[in-house]
């Protein structure tokens, strides 16, 4: 049983932004991927491999079932960690598979491959990127996108990121990643909160020269509409089987610094980072026993 800790220190992350208001407040902000017009030129005729996940949505569809609708030649999904449809538990190894609703084959990069291979992009074109991020450095999404982006470049690919608002883009902070402790779950000399979104990002890692040689990917932004880093914006899907609410995704950046230790941070629970506790603490009357939820936590501390 874990019991409440204070966490007005560590919530500095999370409300270093929350006073920001929102331009534009009676234009609803519009996704890169909802934005057809700007891309559905670049893709007919060519054969795509899609970066997807659950959160890759335009509207309630999912943004493979809308390409396919359209007549676009749809080849292969790639997916990112917690899987294609975003159920895989944080870290979990995931296989190749195919697609049960389009039959379409799933190559994997969040198990033992990580960046797509030569084999895997054989008879691709282009490749459409559209995954929503949180902003935080160690979410391992920004490094699918890097090895993306460097495996295009590598075959000669161009590559197409459907732009989504960041909900952690309103503010920087934390130290930045130093070179000697760079991983999968920090690929990149950026803070904590970087404060970019996805198409910013991969734009950054084509100007700073980041991908592998120093080789620069052929990069198209389809931007967002109606967005600035001021707006306020709640996830429509949650990006991962943890970050289930705006909070959790608001607390993610702190919280998330206490995995290593003893400190649960409600793994386990129906309230993932949104608390954080310890255990044979008598200091609160709220306590919390984290269990196994299937599609959320199978082994939580």
């Amino acid at each position: 049983m874990f019991k409440l800790i204070p966490t007005i220190t560590v919530l500095f992350f999370a409300l270093a932004g929350c006073a920001q208001g929102q331009p534009n407040e009676n234009q609803p902000i519009r996704t890169g991927a909802e934005n057809t017009s700007r891309y559905l030129a670049l893709l007919q005729g060519k054969r795509i491999g899609v970066v997807a996940n659950a959160t890759s949505t335009i509207g309630e569809v999912h943004l493979v079932d809308s390409l396919l609708a359209l007549q676009v030649q749809v080849e292969a999904i790639f997916s990112p960690e917690h899987g294609f449809r975003g159920t895989a538990d944080a870290g979990a190894h995931i296989d190749n598979g195919r697609d049960s609703k389009t039959g379409l084959p799933i190559y994997s990069l969040h198990g033992k491959t990580k960046k797509p291979t030569a084999e895997s992009l054989a008879g691709i074109d282009v490749l459409v990127f559209d995954i929503q991020d949180v902003g935080v450095r160690f979410y391992t999404y920004i490094s699918t996108l890097h090895y993306v982006m460097e495996a295009a470049a590598e075959q000669g690919l161009p590559v197409i990121v459907l732009d989504r608002p960041n909900p952690n883009g309103d503010y920087v902070a934390g130290p930045v990643l130093q070179p000697a402790f760079r991983s999968f779950v920090g690929m990149h000399p950026i803070p904590v909160v970087y404060g970019m979104t996805m198409g910013e990002l991969a734009q950054m890692l084509n100007g700073e020269q980041w991908l592998q040689g120093a080789i620069t990917c052929d990069l198209t932004v389809v931007p967002c509409q109606n967005y600035t880093h001021l707006s306020r914006y709640n996830l429509p899907v949650k990006p991962s089987p943890n970050l289930p609410n705006s909070r959790a995704v608001r607390l993610y950046p702190s919280l998330c610094l206490f995995e290593p230790t003893q400190v649960s941070i409600g793994r386990g629970t129906t309230f993932p980072f949104q608390v954080a506790g310890f255990p044979e603490n008598d200091s609160t009357l709220f306590s919390f026993t984290p269990v196994s939820i299937s599609g959320m936590s199978t082994s939580p501390k």
